[in-house]
């Protein structure tokens, strides 16, 4: 199904929840300003991913909070894997992933992506308050026993991990995983907070500097974000930016809806103004036909944040 902009929806990033092991200083949370604790269920999941399967969504991300501090994150994960045929990934802090690695692989796991800002302990510590480093890395490290392709977020911070880039796709080139360099992103209102400010650092530059040495450009689906693969000491580096804040081209490849932990669709992630919610419903006895002109709704409200200035 395509939205009022004729932009395919094909993939859903589902959040399981809004619990997390870490206390990252920058996190929004997939957009949900305010924390509930209203969890869905394996069942209501798998049941709102076959709704999804009958509009041709055929590839989910799950999502937190932390989503492998639900413990029944395996089932999930197994459940989702009968429907959808052509994805399913999980975006993970990495502190649990060699525990669960295997078990993901296993229930369905096609690939995963690893939260990854910085490689020094002092600077993991101050980001995330906890100083489990050294258990994402080997998170890492058993992720690539399993998955093809693991790729690491590496969240672009001003004065805190700006001067890690090199280091950043070095460690990436050595473990064999594609380096995502990501744009501190925030809403329009919020761009000009003392935070947004403070850390926000525009990774052009990184783009300008890598488009003159890659050996090959190739471009994702999603956002038509661009992938820089080029030697680096002797090893196959590949790096991806996403440029999402005041970047029009990124929106109108968005192909993606949200699901929020507590059953909402979420056409935008930069907005909360505009959600449906389909497991009240769903929990009051909808029949399916009810939930997929729900969904059919949240598509139809999907329009680009960021749209070509005039």
């Amino acid at each position: 199904m395509k939205d009022r902009f004729g932009r395919p929806v094909n993939s859903i990033r589902v959040s399981v929840t809004e619990d997390c092991n870490l206390r990252c200083f920058y996190c929004h949370r997939e957009g949900e300003w305010h924390r509930h604790t209203k969890e869905m269920s394996p069942e209501e999941i798998e049941r709102i991913l076959r709704i999804a399967r009958k509009l041709d969504i055929r590839k989910v991300k799950f999502t937190g909070g932390e989503p492998l501090v639900r413990e029944d994150i395996v089932e999930i994960v197994e459940r989702a894997a009968k429907i959808m045929d052509r994805d399913v990934s999980l975006t993970t802090n990495g502190t649990l992933l060699k525990k669960y690695a295997a078990q993901l692989k296993q229930a369905g796991l096609m690939r995963v992506n690893i939260s990854f800002d910085t490689m020094s302990e002092e600077k993991y510590e101050r980001i995330t308050g906890l100083p489990y480093l050294p258990n994402v890395i080997e998170g890492i490290r058993e992720a690539v026993k399993f998955f093809y392709p693991v790729k690491l977020n590496m969240v672009l911070l001003r004065g805190i991990n700006d001067d890690e880039i090199e280091d950043m796709i070095r460690f990436s080139a050595e473990t064999g995983v594609i380096l995502q360099i990501i744009e501190l992103e925030a809403p329009v209102e919020k761009e000009q907070t003392g935070f947004f400010r403070k850390y926000h650092l525009n990774p052009k530059f990184i783009e300008e500097h890598l488009e003159k040495i890659a050996e090959k450009i190739e471009y994702n689906e999603l956002h038509r974000r661009r992938r820089y693969i080029f030697n680096f000491s002797g090893k196959r580096a590949e790096v991806e930016i996403v440029r999402p804040m005041h970047n029009s081209e990124f929106c109108m490849n968005c192909t993606r809806i949200r699901l929020t932990s507590d059953g909402k669709l979420k056409p935008c992630l930069l907005r909360d103004d505009n959600l449906v919610d389909i497991l009240t419903p769903m929990r009051e006895g909808a029949g399916d036909d009810e939930l997929l002109e729900l969904f059919k709704e949240a598509i139809m409200k999907r329009e680009p944040y960021w749209k070509p200035e005039r």
